[in-house]
């Protein structure tokens, strides 16, 4: 799977892309018809310390693409709760496509 990473208003990390590539990993495993994410990181002015720093990571499929975003206090918990967002999608996805074959 190919992985293309996007940020706004914050600084670019290797540390943070290892991350997320890794978390990607298991999608990329699972999910062979998934060929490539567009991961977006941004940093919103919000009165919570709790959110602001946002994940978005898109991923090319058949059908429309999956999508999720999660804002959070750090960068790796949003990652984290939105790849557990599209494994949900792609489990919903799997089950559509097998159901149409």
């Amino acid at each position: 799977m190919q992985i293309q990473f996007n940020y706004q208003h914050v600084s670019g990390s290797t540390e943070l892309e290892n991350f997320t590539k890794e978390k990607l990993q298991v999608i990329a495993d699972r999910y062979s018809w998934v060929t490539s994410a567009d991961v977006f990181y941004r940093v919103e002015n919000t009165e919570s310390k709790e959110s602001g720093m946002i994940a978005e990571i898109r991923l090319s499929a058949p059908g429309p693409r999956l999508f999720a975003e999660e804002s959070q206090s750090n960068f790796n918990d949003a990652v984290s709760k939105v790849v557990n967002q599209l494994k949900t999608q792609c489990e919903k996805r799997k089950s559509e496509l097998i159901d149409h074959a």
